[in-house]
């Protein structure tokens, strides 16, 4: 049944009017958070993809509804964005992957086999028989006494590596327990830092062997850029990466130890242990692929409301605008990846936000509003920005990030991403227990959210960050608990996560993602009219960072 708009707007009223009590203060509007995602998610904008039709239409969106909200242009030479150059590559057919081992030769299916993607700006990815190395989990972490390399020569070889930390699977028995984390995912578990390091080292090109829950998602998310990537333009003197970088079935990289003459489960276990040292697989790597390669310009856009006594110093709010464009029909004939709840909403809170700030008193901080480009392909806009800033770090007070709300209903808590991080997380406990809420660790600590976000540019440069994500864990609903929560995260993660069903649709519940932009906004207030500098915390690895420019902050107060 198709619904009038004046029933969906009826629907959105009756549920601010019986939104659960909160401590009393300004309130977003669902209304305009649903009209928002409804627009960028459309098949007009053509799943945001950058360097498309559907940025143009995205960026000139979005500078209209900075505007509606009060905001001034807060961009490069006194505009609303900031240009981000980037390179686009697509690895197209005829393509051909094997693998050589011995007297066996395998062709590997693409993407069903393996996932592959460059990020270099060529036109053909050519590998001729590179010989492969297995690395364990592909970690060197002198701060933890590790490193699964011993010196091997990398040089022109295929790096094979386990997904996630040494100790994601450990025994609390087994020596590595707990060194790095434990479930909770530290960066060097993820795919970024593993396809760096690989590079940094010489390799020619990194797979890592998939696991579903030690990656976090399925081999469904793994291959929905269908071979697309992106990367900011480098200049000469930086790290190159590899040149093809991607992912492989478990059970190809079963077979390839086998054949090998190793046990996979076995293997895993001794990758556990500092003593592990990488295995030749006694097997060559074979690629080639003809690429598309373009140079697009892309853009953040950035608005702001300038502080009336501290304009000099800023709090940040941020989330991305890129989705993942247009892409193989589903069994409906959807093309268009939309991308509603990632990122549409987690915007459309944002622009709420920043319609608070600007009906309301005017803050004394300056207050910082960012929709980043290309977070989907590694975080690119935000870090093209941490590389170029427009605002100084170092009088940054924070940074807080919306991606992917939910749209389940209210909730009785908060998720914590990154516990022990800083001491945001008091003023996180504070502002949820002013709504009537507690705070909730993040149960899906192993997907490692804290560093898959647009916030964790700024925390690499010190700044104190919170991140809000419903891809964290399971919210305790306030229908169903937390049965029902974690039945809305699986149902989303397994089948709409970057996929065509992550729609807007009008029965959407949004007084849970309302929740969590008024949480957000009550904590940006406080920072921008008072005279805090939140810490990282005393074994935080960001807190190095942030005490180097100590002297640039006055003192808290």
């Amino acid at each position: 049944m198709k619904l009038s708009p004046q029933a969906i707007l009826g629907g959105l009223a009756l549920l601010c009017a019986t939104s659960p009590a909160a401590a009393a203060g300004p309130r977003v509007s669902m209304e305009r958070m649903s009209e928002i995602t409804r627009v960028l998610a459309s098949d007009e904008f053509q799943g945001r993809s950058m360097g498309t039709a559907g940025e143009d239409k995205t960026i000139a969106y979005l500078t209209e509804q900075f505007k509606a909200a009060g905001m001034e242009p807060g961009g490069e030479t006194g505009g609303w964005t900031q240009t981000v150059p980037m390179i686009r590559t697509k690895l197209r057919a005829p393509m051909s992957f094997s693998i050589a081992q011995g007297a066996n030769s395998t062709n590997l299916r693409f993407p069903d086999d393996i996932y592959l993607s460059t990020v270099r700006p060529i036109e053909q990815a050519r590998i001729d028989k590179a010989p492969m190395v297995f690395v364990g989990y592909g970690v060197s972490a002198p701060e933890r006494d590790w490193d699964d390399f011993k010196g091997v020569d990398l040089k022109g070889k295929v790096a094979v590596i386990l997904v996630n930390d040494p100790d994601f699977e450990a025994a609390p028995s087994e020596a590595v327990a707990g060194k790095f984390g434990g479930k909770t995912m530290t960066y060097y578990g993820r795919w970024t830092y593993k396809y760096e390091e690989a590079a940094r080292r010489g390799a020619i090109a990194a797979l890592i062997i998939h696991d579903t829950e030690g990656a976090g998602y399925g081999w469904n998310v793994v291959k929905s850029a269908s071979g697309e990537n992106f990367n900011i333009v480098l200049p000469a003197s930086a790290q190159q990466p590899v040149l093809l970088q991607g992912w492989m079935q478990q059970s190809v990289g079963a077979e390839l130890l086998k054949r090998a003459g190793y046990d996979f489960d076995t293997v895993k276990r001794q990758a556990r242990t500092a003593a592990f040292k990488p295995i030749d697989l006694k097997a060559t790597f074979s690629a080639n692929a003809p690429v598309d390669l373009s140079k697009i310009t892309s853009h953040n856009v950035i608005g702001k409301i300038t502080g009336s006594k501290y304009p000099d110093e800023t709090v940040s709010y941020s989330g991305h605008w890129d989705a993942y464009g247009v892409g193989p029909a589903d069994a409906q004939g959807r093309t268009v990846r939309p991308g509603a709840s990632d990122d549409a909403l987690g915007l459309a809170a944002m622009i709420e936000v920043a319609r608070l700030f600007s009906t309301g008193p005017k803050p004394q901080r300056t207050i910082l509003f960012a929709a980043w480009t290309s977070e989907e392909r590694g975080l690119l806009g935000s870090e093209y920005y941490a590389q170029h800033p427009l605002y100084p770090f170092e009088t940054m007070a924070a940074n807080l990030t919306f991606d992917t709300l939910q749209w389940a209903g209210p909730v009785k808590d908060v998720v914590l991403i990154g516990k022990g991080q800083s001491q945001l997380e008091d003023l996180l406990a504070e502002g949820a227990k002013a709504q009537g809420r507690y705070v909730t660790p993040e149960n899906h600590p192993e997907r490692g959210l804290f560093y898959r976000a647009d916030h964790f540019s700024f925390a690499k440069r010190g700044v104190p960050v919170l991140l809000n994500m419903a891809l964290a864990g399971a919210y305790d609903l306030q229908s169903g608990g937390r049965e029902a929560g974690e039945k809305w995260l699986s149902t989303f993660t397994t089948n709409c996560y970057h996929q065509t069903c992550d729609a807007w649709s009008p029965s959407w519940d949004l007084r849970g993602a309302a929740q969590e932009a008024e949480l957000f906004y009550a904590i940006g207030a406080r920072l921008a009219n008072g005279r805090e500098w939140p810490s990282w915390s005393p074994k935080s690895e960001f807190k190095a960072i942030r005490d180097k420019s100590a002297a640039a902050r006055p003192a808290s107060r």
